[in-house]
């Protein structure tokens, strides 16, 4: 590096000298005694031209003089300050005319072992079934299956159930949307609520009735709201196991555009919320209205040591499949693991629909007539305009055993003599007389079931747990296990369609506003969670637990508690309504501004090196937070704050907005930065340079789960400071474009030819009609 100062230094020096002495001999040849004599020989033209090129001579010797003194000055300053960049060598430009910023070359990234990543090894899950085979033989097509449109006539013999009666649980549950065609705080009022308030009170009436509860966020804000006696009576019920919270996630989290982070993040406030409140942690998964389902949220429910789980919104095609192959239970495996580790025992539901016309067995118009709620008289009937019958001792009979062949039946598509019933659907059990007319009309199929032998039938209320045990028990295995003869399967239930050429897949893309205002308030909430945690830890260690503001904790609260909203199968998704949509933005936002302000108080107070001089000032913070090009910075001195939110080092690319092209970047030991400024566009036509569009780029490498603090100030020009010019390809139909100093931009015709730009290691292709990538190619280097 010094020698390559000294060199330009020499190089400057030399051409000096060679001006000097060209001078010199010009001057010597115009006061030359000889040429004196035979002046009058000259012509006037011919002296007066020569005078010209002196005067230019002397010109250039003087801009050449101010170049040597702004090159010696920029060595004297790099060589007393040691402000150079990380790398050692100033910016240049490379044979295209593209400026070049060094940097040194440490890797960034993590070195990958064998052992972490197993597809890697090539190696596939040891699964009996593979998704990706079924979908490449399936036809998709829809034949009528009779009673059961989307499958086939089941049949079956009497006596198949002499030797081993059937057990069957009929499992009531209630599914609450956290906002769809109203919003959260709508439904909670409207029925909500009443759900569970009508819950403590009629589960009290009978020990043999249960029921299954999943939304926490719906149980948390009706917990809030009860006074003890409630509170004390639901505790209760669950613990009698009258009550079984399953899954215990915030919500019911879509599994399509959800990131696995937001997914792991509501089911532990779920959970969290549990373990505090109740003293439970869950057993049991139940999915019944996300729109497919994914793999990954079966290895995390059995991370979360859940040892079973029920999934109903999977393709017809896929259902009548394995309802043929009695592959509707299953252990799910990951596609990547080759033992059994990731195994969590699946239940899928055979029908169309999880609501009562569609689970008692495969003809919903027998089925309908057994959801009590339409009966003659209420708000909805059945479809099939044939009504339910209240049960009473003239019809016990007849109602049993239509009710019984239905049962048997759907059992015909599963391996053991377990069958699982749910009996619900949206928001239901909000009257009390629905409560009646459910429990007590199946209470009595029941008991009468159960007292002819000749039925071979067992039936009764239970959770979903004990239906999972249940069948663990029959077929002699410890729960969670798999038993003998299911099969293993790994894949996922993706894209889903409920009936014909209805496939919901639309809701991958809509709204993608909300969809990218998740992924961002994810982040935040990520930054804020680390920064808040090493914020008050670091406050602890140096005894000012009292001085930093650990209120800011309910503000961590809220955000999670709206990022787990969001993540509702009705709310990421975009299928609700208008107005659920913009108050689920509203949330979102309003913890979005509550995020930032705890990554500013715990920023302020990390930075400071003399935590003696912290002081919290809630109306005007120390900080302000900005999120790529949103504002510009002044020309007087400014301190940029930067956090790495991840666990390794990151060389990331910083581009603020700045408003001059007198900017200098300098890291927290003074070392400059080089720097690239650049023209913010503020059409697609035209670049704006005015204040504050001036882009301001440079790269760090930030420390992990560390801050890091640089200086921008307004400074004279420096070599490490590059202007970026502007090249404009224009078609020809007199569009123009504006130059404008000290960042020109500057035009050519475009043509239909494909145009590239290339860099050290890589080569784009763009169309010369359209602009848009057309090839890359990307050289790598060992």
């Amino acid at each position: 590096m010094k020698l390559r100062k000294q060199v330009t230094v020499c190089g400057g020096a030399i051409f000096c000298v060679a001006v000097f002495s060209l001078y010199l001999m010009l001057d010597r040849v115009q006061h030359d005694p000889a040429r004196r004599q035979n002046g009058g020989n000259f012509p006037r033209s011919q002296i007066s031209v020569l005078q010209n090129r002196i005067e230019q001579l002397e010109q250039l010797l003087e801009e050449n003089h101010q170049i040597i003194s702004h090159i010696k000055d920029s060595v004297m300053e790099l060589t007393d300050t040691g402000a150079v960049s990380p790398s050692g060598h100033l910016p240049f430009r490379s044979a295209n005319g593209s400026w070049v910023l060094p940097f040194d070359g440490r890797p960034t990234f993590l070195a990958v072992k064998p052992q972490d990543c197993q597809p890697a090894l090539g190696s596939h899950g040891q699964a009996d079934v593979q998704m990706l085979d079924v979908y490449s033989i399936l036809k998709f097509d829809n034949p009528d299956g009779g009673v059961w449109k989307q499958g086939f006539d089941i049949t079956y013999e009497p006596d198949e159930w002499d030797s081993e009666q059937l057990q069957v649980f009929v499992v009531p549950h209630s599914h609450n949307d956290p906002g769809w065609i109203k919003t959260f705080d709508k439904y909670f009022t409207d029925q909500t609520q009443h759900i569970l308030n009508n819950m403590v009170v009629k589960l009290a009436e009978d020990p043999r009735r249960k029921f299954i509860w999943s939304e926490i966020s719906f149980f948390s804000k009706w917990w809030e709201t009860a006074d003890v006696h409630k509170q004390e009576a639901m505790r209760k019920l669950i613990l009698g196991g009258q009550l079984e919270i399953v899954t215990g996630g915030w919500v019911m989290t879509d599994e399509a555009n959800v990131h696995y982070f937001a997914m792991i993040d509501q089911l532990i406030e779920g959970h969290q919320w549990m373990e505090r409140n109740l003293g439970i942690t869950p057993r049991s998964g139940w999915a019944v209205d996300p729109f497919g389902h994914s793999a990954t949220m079966s290895y995390l429910l059995k991370r979360a040591n859940l040892t079973s789980m029920l999934i109903q919104r999977v393709h017809y095609s896929i259902k009548k499949h394995f309802a043929s192959t009695r592959s509707l239970e299953f252990m799910w495996r990951q596609a990547w693991d080759t033992g059994s580790n990731t195994d969590i025992f699946c239940h899928m539901m055979p029908f169309y629909s999880y609501d009562v016309p569609h689970t008692c067995g495969p003809d919903p118009k027998v089925c309908c007539q057994f959801d009590f709620k339409r009966l003659p008289g209420g708000r909805i009937n059945c479809p099939w305009k044939v009504p339910p019958k209240t049960v009473v001792d003239a019809n016990i009979a007849e109602r049993a055993n239509l009710l019984l062949d239905q049962y048997r039946k759907k059992s015909k598509l599963y391996r053991s003599k377990v069958l699982l019933v749910p009996l619900g659907d949206d928001f239901r059990y909000d009257k009390a007389l629905e409560w009646d007319q459910q429990f007590m009309n199946y209470q009595k199929l029941f008991d009468y079931m159960n007292s002819h032998p000749e039925m071979h039938v067992q039936a009764q209320f239970g959770t979903l747990t004990e239906y999972f045990n249940a069948v663990y028990k029959a077929r002699g295995v410890a729960q969670g296990s798999r038993p003998a003869d299911y099969p293993v399967i790994s894949g996922d239930f993706f894209a889903y369609a409920d009936r014909e050429d209805h496939y919901w897949t639309g809701y991958f893309t809509s709204r993608p506003f909300y969809k990218s205002l998740d992924r961002v308030i994810e982040s935040h909430l990520r930054g804020a969670e680390i920064l808040y945690s090493l914020a008050v830890a670091n406050a602890r260690h140096v005894g000012m637990d009292g001085r930093y503001p650990v209120s800011d904790y309910a503000l961590l609260v809220d955000a999670r508690q709206s990022v787990g909203l969001f993540q509702h199968h009705d709310a990421i998704t975009g299928t609700a309504k208008e107005n659920v949509v913009t108050d689920y933005g509203t949330r979102l936002l309003r913890s979005l501004i509550g995020l930032k302000r705890v990554i500013i108080n715990a920023a302020h107070f990390l930075v400071m090196k003399n935590k003696e001089f912290y002081r919290f000032y809630q109306t005007e913070p120390f900080l302000e937070t900005v999120r790529g090009n949103t504002e510009g910075y002044p020309a007087g001195p400014r301190y940029l704050v930067l956090f790495n939110p991840i666990e390794h080092e990151r060389l990331c690319v910083v581009t603020v907005l700045v408003n001059t092209v007198r900017v200098r970047v300098l890291t927290e030991d003074g070392q400059t930065l080089p720097v690239q400024l650049s023209a913010q566009w503020s059409s697609n036509l035209c670049p704006t340079v005015l204040p504050p569009s001036i882009q301001a780029t440079f790269m760090v490498r930030l420390p992990p789960l560390g801050l890091a603090v640089f200086h921008l100030y307004d400074s004279p020009d420096s070599p490490m400071t590059l202007r970026s010019d502007t090249l404009l390809r224009q078609s020809g139909r007199g569009v123009t474009s504006r130059a404008a100093d000290p960042l020109p931009v500057r035009s050519q015709p475009s043509d239909p030819q494909t145009f590239y730009i290339s860099s050290q290691s890589l080569t784009l292709g763009f169309s010369g009609d359209t602009g848009l990538l057309e090839t890359g190619c990307c050289f790598l280097f060992s």
